[in-house]
Order: structure tokens, then C-alpha cells, then sequence
């Protein structure tokens, strides 16, 4: 695959990286070809496994001690990075290839000061005096949006947002002037508004500085934004070349074609079926002997399992390897699989066949507070996470709940379950009081009726039990099973109706997939036969493929169980596709609340519209042309109008002073 041009600055040719392990010899990148251009934006996309991190570390020369690098050269600066030695490859790292690492707490010394950070990296590299190194890196803090900077030089890590860590990071990255940036996943764990900042901020340091950026990421929309050419990786392998619209608009690959119909957009409703990639990945300790997607596809041929497809040219700038652009396959149109892939959801009913709202709500939620105190004396702090909300939640819908991480959304979901006890307010439940003194006689049935997936399934399995002893646990505690046997069976069950298989049992969290993880949270909350779920970013990082299956899997056990869910994220394209309602939640204020069409289609607070426009799509012409709306909360006068949450439409309400309310009246 011929590539290369005059503007080539940094070359992959042929790269195999394998690693030792217990078990025998991963291959974790087998045969990757790249090329990255002079001011260019690469993004190499695919699920968790597929060698995109690997491969852009092993180019920093950052691989692990197990790390075997069999073949292949890394051409940059007319050098081959794999010959370099130690001390020549940390001349060149950070000061010519820099790079932005996925999780900012974990590239920060919790212990050292943020201008420490960045001076040490530019003295170490550059040579400078510390005042030289003070004066630019406050320049370099200020040019990617910190604020205050003399004041925040001086502080620590935790002291910072995660937004504002991630812009450190970036900053200690570019504070070198690098020619090359690699961003490794550097937005997966922020929220919408906060991403798109960051990618605007990436976006402009680029143009400014004429950068060259290599971009790993498995958010699609993420990829329409800030790439000009997309590479798919698969098991180790690139599976398909070419520019954002040759991708987006004409993959040619399965695979490709399959992650992007996998993603809910804005316009997808809930009736309709997410699209998931069947079965898994491939284990590649022993790597399959034809096409590694073939077992995936649907449209596999005889030769897709006996020998593995070279790299077709489809354009001067779009390659791909499957066989189903040989000449003698047949022809399969991207638009036309997407079509397919859209099936009405079986057993699907009409929202007002499913949810009476005549009924007294399952869930009543009344002046809700939680507040947490820190410090002590007069340096007592007082943050309040939850701040007088109330909603109501009725049986048989899903009640989306969306904002920005501390808004007060995971804190809300644990004080309804009571793992935290309220501050004040009343949460009812099927009319009966379960918040404060009045509902400690209902605490030990609360543990049955109402049950939580939470968002992260490693930090809350326990990792010495079999997932027998987790998803039993809620039996024995609620006295639902009178013997180990009958547990057992029942676990059983519970393991099928999630999707996995009687052997499952007895291994342990770790032997498991991120998605196996999640499906087991859901099988643990499920178990007891809650009537109310509250499911906590129970999908937030997963790929798109894992994230389609889970949000089915949900769909498919509410209609089948009759479940009421109450679905907290961030992410609002999310809970629009898998909502009835949604409510939005600002610094621990319900600001809006109303039917997920109405609200995507009529959003009024300022806030709303904000969030809404920071969603990335998976559209390259759309996300050229989006402008994000910044929401500035000064632009409310509520010292001489005091705000409230009004209805100003049928099931649609806004939270506001008089006059704001008045002006959204208007609107409508």
C-alpha cells in the first residue's frame, strides 16, 4: 500500500508487536502500514484490543519490558525509532514526538505542584533557566484556556477539573514544541461540553503551530470532528485507509461499516434496535488463520475463513482489506446495511401504551437535598450535590437523568437507594415514604425492589468471589432462595437472560471483558426482581459495538420484565435514544425536564442548548459547520427574581426566574 508522499513525516511500515505473557505470546499489532503527513490530523479508530494504543506507543518508544517488536520500521527524521537507543529516543520524546495520555490524574504527580510539572519537562529538554522555564510555562497555561495562571501555578492536581487536568496535560505535551502530537483517547472520560472544548482547543494549537496529530479514539463522532484521515485497526491489523468522508460516507470494510451503524445518533428513538457486532473479538494468542473479522460478518465468505484478504485500492487515498472487493464478490452498499441493521425492537409498544400517567408515579422524588460538609471551624465547606429537586418517575418508563460530571446526578441515584441518607427532602416509593427516619422500616425490602448497576463493574466486583457468590449474594440477603442449590439455579438463569452461559459462574471478575463485566452488574441488579433499576453510566466506557449490546440487552430485559429504569450519563445522544423522559441537571439544580423528543427538538434553557450542541455526530459536514453554544451562568438575575421549576408546556419544565420564564413561554 503506496501512501507515501514529500510531506511524510513519520512512516510505519510493517510493524509486528507481540508480548510474553503467563498464557503464551499475544499479537497485539500484526503487519500495521502508516504514514502521517505535515500538519495532518490521523485517527486511528476501533474497539478495545485492536492494537491503536499499542501501536502509538511502540512509535514513543514506550513499550512495555514483555513487548517483542519482531519486525518493522518506525521512519521519522530519516531515523528508524526502533534502532534508537534509551538515551537517543528520550532526545526525541517529548521535545519532537509528544504525547497526551488517556487518563490526566495518572500522568500528573499527585504530589508536585502544576508548574513544577511543566518547568521540569522544559528544563530537562530544553536546557533553560527555571525563570525561563516560569515565563513559558505560564504562556503555554495560558494559550490552552487556564485561568488565573501565577495562582494555578502554584496548586496541585486536585485542585483542577478533569477538563482542566486534561489541558495540563496538554500543555506539558506542546510545551516543547513538538512536531508530532499523539492523543490517546484524550476526551473518553470527560463529558460533551468539556470535550468539545478540548477538541476545539487541539484543533486551534494545531493550525497555530502547523502540528502533525495522530488521534486514537473509539468515538466516532469524535473522529468526524477533528480527523482528515481515519484508520481502522481490527485484531492487530489495519483493515481500512482513507479520508474522513471516504470512511464515513463509503466504508468498504464490514467492520467499519458495522461500528458506525452501531452508534445512536440524535434522530434514533428507542423503538428501533442498536445494531450489534455479534460475538467478539478475536483471541489473539492464537491469531485466526484467514479474515479476523469473518466470524463477525454477515457477509463472510468461504475465503474469508481460509485466507486472509490483501489491501484492495479502492481510491488514490481509500484502501481496504476484504475480500468483498475482489472482482468476482458481490457488491454491498453502505447505506443499504445500515438500512437493515434498523429493526423495530420486537414487543415494542407505543410510550402511551406503556407508561399510564393518570397512576401515581412508582417513583416521587419531593425536595430532594444532599448536602456534604468538608474542613472544620470556620474553614467548614458546605457543598451542596444535590439542591432541593424534585420528579416523579412512573412504572414502566425510562427516566434519562443528564448533566455534567458534579452535577449531582450519581449523587442523586444513591440518595433514592439510600447510600447516601438524604440531608432533607422525601423520596417515595409505590406511595410509601423511604428517605429519613419514617423509612428505615422499608431500608431491607428497598434492597429487593429497587437495585443499582453502577458505572464502573471492576471497582464494584468484588474481585476475589465468582460471579456465582456476586450475582448470589442479593438472594441470600433478601432470603429469596432456600438453599445453595436453588441459588445456583437461579444464577444460572439470571446468567442466560444477560447473555452468558452456565460456565461463567465459577470464574472471577478479571477473566472477563469490560462488557462481560457490565452484563454481570446488570445480572447482580436484576436478580432480586427490582421493579426500579437505577443504572449509573452503565455504559460511559464501553466501545460502540459493547455499548449497542448492553443498551439492547436493557431494552430487551424492561419490556420482557415489565423493569422501571431510572438511566444516568452523560452522554445525551445516549440517553435521548434509550429515554421516555429526561431530566438535566446543573451544579445540583434540576434545570429541564420533559419527553425526550421534545426536549431534542424544543430544548429552552440556555444550559440545555448547550449540552445539545456539544454532542459529537458521526457526520464530517456536520460537525465542520457545528457551533458550540457556551453556557454562562451569569446570565441569569436571580439575586432580584428568584428562580423555580414551572411547567410552561404539557410534561415540559423549565427551571427559572419570572421573566426567563415569560421569554420560554414565548418561544414555544
Amino acid at each position: 500500500m503506496k501512501m507515501k508522499n514529500e510531506d511524510t513525516i513519520l512512516e510505519v511500515k510493517d510493524l509486528y508487536v507481540s508480548f510474553n505473557t503467563y498464557s503464551g505470546k499475544i499479537h497485539a499489532v500484526r503487519g500495521v502500514d502508516l504514514n502521517l503527513k505535515k500538519g495532518e490530523t490521523l485517527a486511528i479508530v476501533g474497539e478495545s484490543g485492536s492494537g491503536k494504543s499499542v501501536t502509538a506507543r511502540t512509535i514513543m518508544g514506550l513499550s512495555s519490558k514483555n513487548a517483542i517488536i519482531s519486525k518493522g520500521e518506525i521512519i521519522y527524521g530519516g531515523k528508524d525509532l526502533i534502532k534508537l537507543n534509551d538515551k537517543e529516543m528520550s532526545n526525541i520524546r517529548g521535545s519532537e514526538i509528544a504525547m497526551i495520555f488517556q487518563d490526566p490524574m495518572s500522568s500528573l504527580d499527585p504530589v508536585m505542584k502544576i508548574g513544577k510539572q511543566i518547568t521540569e519537562t522544559l528544563r530537562v529538554k530544553q536546557k533553560i533557566s527555571s525563570a525561563e522555564a516560569k515565563d513559558k510555562a505560564l504562556k503555554i497555561m495560558d494559550a490552552v484556556g487556564i485561568d488565573q495562571v501565577e495562582r494555578r501555578y502554584n496548586q496541585y492536581p486536585f485542585q483542577f477539573s478533569g477538563g482542566m487536568r486534561q489541558r495540563i496535560v496538554i500543555a506539558t505535551a506542546l510545551s516543547c514544541d513538538p512536531e508530532i502530537l499523539i492523543c490517546d483517547e484524550p476526551t473518553t472520560a470527560l463529558d460533551v461540553t468539556v470535550q468539545a472544548r478540548i477538541l476545539e482547543l487541539i484543533k486551534d494549537i494545531q493550525k497555530e503551530r502547523n502540528l502533525s496529530v495522530i488521534f486514537i479514539t473509539h468515538d466516532l463522532g469524535v473522529v468526524a470532528n477533528v480527523a482528515d484521515r481515519v484508520a481502522v485497526m481490527y485484531a492487530g491489523k489495519i483493515v481500512e485507509q482513507g479520508t474522513v468522508n471516504e470512511i464515513f460516507k463509503n466504508p468498504r470494510h464490514p467492520y467499519t461499516m458495522a461500528l458506525l451503524s452501531a452508534m445512536p445518533d440524535l434522530e434514533t428513538d428507542s423503538s428501533t434496535e442498536l445494531y450489534a457486532i455479534p460475538g467478539a473479538p478475536p483471541n489473539l494468542l492464537f491469531p485466526p488463520k484467514g479474515d479476523a473479522f469473518a466470524p463477525r460478518n454477515r457477509f463472510a465468505m468461504r475465503i474469508d475463513l481460509e485466507e486472509e484478504p490483501p489491501m484492495f485500492k479502492v481510491s488514490d487515498t481509500h484502501y481496504a482489506a476484504t475480500w468483498l472487493l475482489h472482482e468476482d464478490a458481490p457488491t454491498i452498499d453502505f447505506n443499504s446495511f445500515k438500512q437493515k441493521t434498523l429493526e423495530k425492537r420486537k414487543g415494542f409498544q407505543d410510550e402511551e401504551k406503556r407508561i399510564s400517567k393518570d397512576e401515581r408515579p412508582l417513583l416521587e422524588v419531593k425536595n430532594l437535598k444532599q448536602y456534604f460538609t468538608s474542613g472544620f471551624g470556620k474553614r467548614k465547606l458546605v457543598v451542596k450535590a444535590v439542591d432541593d429537586i424534585s420528579f416523579d418517575i412512573y412504572k414502566g418508563e425510562i427516566f434519562g437523568l443528564v448533566g455534567e460530571s458534579g452535577c449531582g446526578k450519581t449523587t442523586t441515584g444513591r440518595s433514592i437507594i439510600r447510600l447516601y441518607e438524604p440531608t432533607d427532602g422525601e423520596v417515595y416509593f409505590k406511595g410509601n415514604i423511604i428517605s429519613g427516619k419514617a423509612g428505615q422500616k422499608e431500608s431491607r425490602k428497598l434492597t429487593q425492589d429497587i437495585s443499582m448497576i453502577f458505572q464502573d463493574p471492576i471497582a464494584s466486583l468484588n474481585p476475589r468471589m465468582t460471579v456465582r457468590e456476586i450475582i448470589g449474594e442479593g438472594l441470600k440477603i433478601n432470603k429469596l432462595c432456600k438453599n445453595e442449590k436453588e441459588m445456583a439455579e437461579m444464577v444460572y438463569d439470571i446468567l442466560e437472560t444477560v447473555g452468558l452461559s452456565k460456565e461463567h459462574a465459577n470464574r472471577y471478575p478479571h477473566e472477563f471483558s469490560g462488557g462481560q463485566r457490565q452484563r454481570i452488574g446488570v445480572a447482580r441488579a436484576l436478580i432480586v426482581n427490582p421493579e426500579l433499576v437505577i443504572a449509573d453510566e452503565p455504559v460511559s466506557a464501553l466501545d460502540v459495538s459493547i455499548q449497542a449490546q448492553v443498551l439492547n440487552l436493557l431494552n430487551k430485559l424492561k419490556n420482557e420484565l415489565d423493569l422501571t429504569i431510572m438511566f444516568i450519563a452523560h452522554d445525551l445522544s445516549v440517553v435521548k435514544y434509550f429515554s421516555d423522559r429526561i431530566g438535566v441537571m446543573y451544579y445540583g439544580k434540576l434545570v429541564e425536564v420533559a419527553d425526550s423528543e421534545e426536549l431534542y427538538r424544543n430544548p429552552l434553557h440556555p444550559y440545555t442548548k448547550s449540552l445539545l450542541s456539544a454532542i459529537p455526530i458521526p457526520d464530517p459536514d456536520y460537525e465542520r459547520t457545528r457551533k458550540h453554544i457556551d453556557y454562562d451562568p451569569s446570565m441569569h438575575n436571580y439575586s432580584k427574581e428568584k428562580p423555580e421549576m414551572v411547567e410552561v408546556k404539557k410534561g415540559h419544565f423549565v427551571y427559572g426566574s419570572s421573566s426567563e420564564i415569560k421569554q420560554y413561554k414565548k418561544s414555544l
